[in-house]
């Protein structure tokens, strides 16, 4: 046994708040993994751009009004159904039917475009 040796505790050998920093890192590792999955796991959505995306080769600006929308649409018509009564002459047999069904349905487009062009022309009729 140890006779006349006193064991005398060493404070200097541990750190009291050693346990505190250990979980403050444990606590900021866990934050950076959960930024980490966060960002992979749910992205935030893009921001919106203020420029208008166009989908679409072509585009119709919003400043045009209906009239001007509608007599642009009825002079587009008109040329088509042009080339394709000049295409139905043209060809024979199968070809020739489809491009007359072409120029009919384009007909009938232009003249539902005209229809909607006197609507917007003819005065608003009084109310009995």
């Amino acid at each position: 046994m140890n006779e006349g040796k006193k064991i005398e505790p060493n404070f200097n050998r541990t750190n009291p708040l050693a346990e505190f920093d250990a979980i403050e890192d444990l606590l900021k590792d866990r934050a950076a993994a959960d930024r980490a999955l966060d960002h992979y796991l749910n992205p935030k959505p893009p921001k919106p751009s203020t420029d208008p995306r166009i989908d679409s080769l072509f585009s119709v600006t919003a400043k045009a009004d209906t009239d001007t929308l509608l007599t642009s649409t009825c002079e587009t018509l008109a040329s088509i159904k042009i080339m394709a009564e000049d295409l139905a002459f043209e060809v024979e047999g199968t070809r020739r039917s489809v491009a007359l069904g072409i120029h009919q349905l384009v007909e009938l487009c232009q003249l539902l475009v005209d229809k909607a062009l006197d609507q917007l022309e003819a005065p608003a009729s009084p109310a009995p």
